[in-house]
């Protein structure tokens, strides 16, 4: 990209002076107050130059009409991240945190064309066969099971506690996970996004994956894997793999987030209070202005070409910004118009194909909760809450709250097993006495 030789001056206290005008998005200034860089980056024009970490250069989208253009055109712009020019030519950094998250897999996200339209096809009318008030009440079994464990002593980390754990146990019951494997699943897929021992974490993230497509082959279920196998479109045991790790990674991170981030608005927010709780509302608000992924869905020119008023080359890097796009100060109207036409699922032929059962989960998983334990509220001061650090999801570290005790009366629960400990093994911590947390629950389920 050609970077505008007279860049805005940055506004006080945005770290924004990097070579070539580039606004880095990995530092703690970006994570305290996204907003206000967002309006910063505006005034770059459609697009401002960024970067996602030291030495990895990025163009960030940052308006809605021009990200929906983007999002809407296959032929111009692909996703198979092979075409990344910096990567093709050797100039990343070694062992960059952001590398690793858009690297070529060989799953529906990185794929265009023929093999996309097969491996998207095979997702969606998987999906489809999700029967939703089935999976209302998983999803309250989970909830039930989780404030079991920390509902009577009156408080709780809302985030570690029980959004991070909903969206990993919701997504084990919908793809049909035994005792063992789920515990590996809910550990390799916490691990991929916590960055400690990351690279053990997707090796047993995939190892899990492997296992559970064996068993499925061999005895299928009314689940969703099962349901991929069964597709006509013939996937391998390898692209079965690669398919339900994408799913599973990519399912419960931003779902994580939206069930954080909507119970952080509606215990700051004295607007719900007043109307005695609209959760869908809350969630349509949050998908607004603090989405879960808050830029990404990365994009390269198939071409050289002219777009949005500058000259990029084939294979380099555009994300869109959901954070700055959905925030646009044209864009009032609209969002009092047409509530959910947000980019926060994307748009276009990748856009999410999971967004019915990921909203119904974050719907059912709040109102549970707020049901169960009426009172909560936060239990430190807003100001003193903080964000995960990073240039692609939004999410907070800890959501920590207090609430009057409360028992969960229809379920007897054991004590719930510590996480293991660094270095430890996770297959064999997963099949001590007490298992892990889905083994947990699955015992809970029957007692």
């Amino acid at each position: 990209m050609d970077v505008r030789s007279s860049a805005p001056v940055p506004p006080p206290g945005c770290p924004a002076h990097s070579a070539g005008g580039r606004v880095p998005l990995y530092k703690p200034e970006f994570t305290a107050d996204p907003q206000a860089y967002y309006a910063y980056l505006r005034h770059f024009g459609p697009t401002a130059p960024v970067d996602l970490a030291p030495g990895v250069e990025a163009t960030l989208v940052t308006d809605y009409q021009t990200a929906l253009r983007m999002l809407q055109d296959p032929v111009n712009f692909r996703k198979d991240s092979r075409r990344w020019r910096a990567q093709a030519e050797g100039r990343l950094p070694v062992g960059s945190p952001v590398v690793p998250t858009l690297t070529y897999r060989p799953n529906a996200l990185f794929s265009d064309g023929a093999e996309h339209l097969r491996l998207r096809q095979a997702i969606t009318d998987s999906l489809a066969r999700v029967d939703m008030p089935r999976l209302a009440r998983s999803t309250e079994q989970v909830s039930d099971f989780l404030i079991a464990h920390f509902g009577g002593r009156g408080s709780a980390d809302l985030l570690g506690d029980y959004a991070k754990q909903v969206s990993l146990m919701v997504f084990n019951e919908l793809f049909g996970c035994p005792a063992d494997i789920g515990d590996r699943v809910m550990f390799g897929t916490s691990g991929m996004f916590e960055g400690v021992n990351a690279e053990q974490a997707v090796g047993v993230l995939f190892g899990a994956c492997g296992e559970l497509v064996a068993l499925k082959r061999s005895r299928p279920g009314d689940d969703v894997t099962s349901w991929l196998l069964q597709h006509p479109a013939n996937l391998t045991d390898e692209e079965m793999v690669y398919q339900l790790a994408l799913l599973l990674a990519s399912g419960s991170e931003p779902l994580r987030n939206l069930i954080g981030n909507t119970l952080h608005r509606v215990l700051t927010d004295e607007e719900y209070a007043r109307k005695g709780g609209l959760i869908d509302e809350a969630i349509d608000h949050t998908l607004w202005e603090n989405p879960p992924m808050a830029n990404f869905m990365a994009h390269y020119p198939a071409t050289d070409m002219e777009f949005a008023g500058q000259h990029f080359r084939a294979g380099d890097l555009l994300l869109v910004s959901i954070g700055a796009a959905n925030t646009g100060p044209d864009l009032a109207m609209a969002r009092k118009t047409n509530s959910r036409a947000h980019l926060a699922w994307s748009a276009g032929p990748h856009g999410c194909p999971a967004k019915d059962p990921a909203r119904q989960i974050a719907v059912t998983a709040i109102e549970n909760l707020l049901k169960q334990v009426p009172d909560v509220v936060l239990a430190v001061p807003e100001q003193s809450l903080s964000w995960r650090p990073g240039p692609f999801s939004r999410g907070l570290v800890a959501l920590p709250t207090r609430f009057t005790p409360v028992e969960i009366a229809h379920r007897t629960s054991s004590a719930p097993a510590p996480a293991p400990a660094p270095g430890t093994n996770p297959v064999a911590a997963g099949t001590k006495e007490g298992g892990g947390r889905w083994s947990q629950f699955l015992n809970w389920l029957k007692a």
